[in-house]
């Protein structure tokens, strides 16, 4: 009992449209059942091959900004800016930046102006990812009900062919 569907079989009998009229999604998953392969992708390598430089650059400067190790750092070199033009080079007259510490502002302007855009474009690729991840769920779970399906078909017809054995008559 071995089934050899095309997709366009399989689109009358388990979604009940004709295949134009199906989306991509459909297509795909009904493509895969037919050639029999696996429908499953893992969204982060789809994003990753389609990813520009500058994406994955935003990536990595928000995980680094977003992390302890930075927050620990920034403070200490801020604290140390401070330390050092108020106490140690002021006793000398050398301080580059003495109080109230208007490059240091500057700076931390400039960081901040600079940091919070690359931030938000890692985190819309992020949520790009995961419609990326919606989308193949999706498939999955589509192929899995129209796996059921056929696999109920099969089991109603094994029901029809065994009652058919039962009342035919012995030889």
């Amino acid at each position: 009992m071995h089934e050899s569907l095309t997709t366009a079989d399989l689109s009358m009998r388990l979604l009940g449209r004709p295949l134009d009229e199906l989306d991509g999604d459909e297509q795909r998953v009904l493509q895969a059942i037919a050639e029999r392969r696996l429908t499953s992708r893992d969204a982060a390598d789809l994003d990753d091959q389609e990813a520009s430089f500058g994406a994955r650059l935003s990536d990595k400067v928000a995980a680094v900004g977003g992390s302890w190790g930075f927050i620990i750092a920034f403070t200490t070199v801020l604290l140390g800016w401070m330390l050092l033009n108020s106490d140690i080079l002021a006793r000398w007259g050398m301080a580059f930046d003495p109080f109230p510490f208007i490059f240091l502002n500057l700076m931390l302007s400039t960081l901040a102006a600079v940091q919070a855009p690359i931030i938000m474009m890692s985190q819309n690729r992020a949520s790009a990812k995961d419609r990326i991840a919606a989308g193949l769920d999706y498939e999955i779970n589509l192929r899995a009900e129209l796996e059921i399906m056929r696999l109920h078909h099969k089991i109603d017809m094994l029901m029809e062919d065994v009652r058919g054995l039962r009342s035919a008559p012995p030889p």
